[in-house]
């Protein structure tokens, strides 16, 4: 799509210093701009690259004084980057914007669908399945039997959904997502090792979003649960019966293992582990590659290491870590003296 310098101010509530008619089709950083693009101006360090850059339209702070001639048309705001971020955000709405039912994809009778639904094609809905409204469902998604998916919901291509899951309103489900999978559990030991029925369900709650190829496995009995605003990075894995806690922020490659409850707003860096069984207080850190091993009662502390324990306790051990090679030498040495 095509905006103009004028239209782009008045949406941003903005001023401009240039050609008010010139236009774009296309957004860009501001040290690879070209004729065409819309670019922006924040961070001092890249300043420099408003004298010499080609996009037809930067937009600067209210504060900003060149130093040299600009050929690009200015539009200045109060904070350049909440507003590249907003413009950001209504190009990605326009660039989703997609509506209608492809012919190729395949919907049972028995499911209920709103209105204002996109389902792309070969994307499959089972029966007594209930879609909300202006749900965007993309290609190649699977949706199973009984499952309820609220209103404003996006499913990128490819995620599977198996039958019997609640997804909330407002949810974002990124590409390769599985909901609803098996949790691993068997009935051990015996000769056949035998699997143990998952029969429960996974919920998510509104205003969630689930990351590439996260995988969320249903519950043995009763729900698996991600409460309102969890947000996941790509790689997770979430086992049966597992609780997060709202607001939880999870980065890539986590592990929570079956029937573990994490609390509210907590955070969670990359490749942390968590056993099983465990409870995780409210507002929890934990650096990346922590191994949990215990519960965590006192809410609002950091965790860090594997077995992970108080970030304060573990920067001082650190320095004993590092010097334990000495620490050894000298042990050695006494020890030598010692015995003549």
């Amino acid at each position: 799509m095509e905006f103009t310098a004028q239209q782009i101010a008045m949406l941003l509530n903005g001023t401009i210093e240039g050609n008010s008619e010139v236009s774009v089709t296309k957004l860009s950083k501001i040290e690879e701009g070209e004729s065409g693009s819309l670019s922006f101006l924040s961070n001092p360090l890249y300043t420099q690259y408003i004298y010499n850059t080609n996009a037809s339209i930067v937009i600067v702070n209210k504060t900003f004084i060149a130093e040299h001639p600009v050929a690009s048309t200015l539009i200045r705001v109060d904070s350049a980057e909440m507003a590249f971020a907003k413009l950001l955000e209504i190009y990605n709405q326009i660039k989703q914007n997609k509506t209608g039912i492809s012919k190729q994809s395949c919907i049972e009778e028995s499911a209920k669908v709103g209105e204002n639904v996109y389902v792309g094609a070969f994307a499959y809905i089972g029966e007594n399945a209930v879609i909300g409204n202006n749900v965007k469902i993309y290609p190649q998604v699977y949706i199973g039997d009984n499952t309820t998916v609220g209103d404003n919901t996006i499913i990128f291509a490819g995620v599977k959904i198996y039958s019997d899951n609640i997804v909330g309103k407002n949810c974002i489900i990124h590409s390769g997502v599985v909901l609803g999978s098996d949790g691993f559990r068997f009935a051990m030991p015996t000769e056949s090792n035998t699997k143990v029925a998952q029969i429960g369900n996974v919920v998510i709650e509104d205003d969630v979003e689930i990351g590439a190829n996260c995988t969320i496995d249903r519950a043995t009995l009763g729900s698996t649960i991600l409460h309102k605003g969890v947000k996941f990075d790509n790689l997770i894995h979430i086992a049966h019966n597992v609780e997060i806690g709202e607001n939880t922020y999870i980065a890539a490659a986590n592990v929570v293992a079956g029937s573990t409850k994490i609390g509210k707003n907590c955070m969670f860096s990359g490749q942390v582990g968590i056993v099983g069984h465990l409870k995780i207080a409210d507002g929890t850190t934990i650096a990346a590659q922590s191994g949990i091993s215990k519960s965590i009662t006192k809410s609002g502390e950091g965790y860090m290491g594997s077995p992970a324990f108080e970030v304060s306790k573990y920067r001082k051990s650190y320095i004993h870590f590092r010097n334990l090679n000495d620490l050894v030498e000298r042990v050695e040495k006494l020890e030598k003296e010692g015995k003549k």
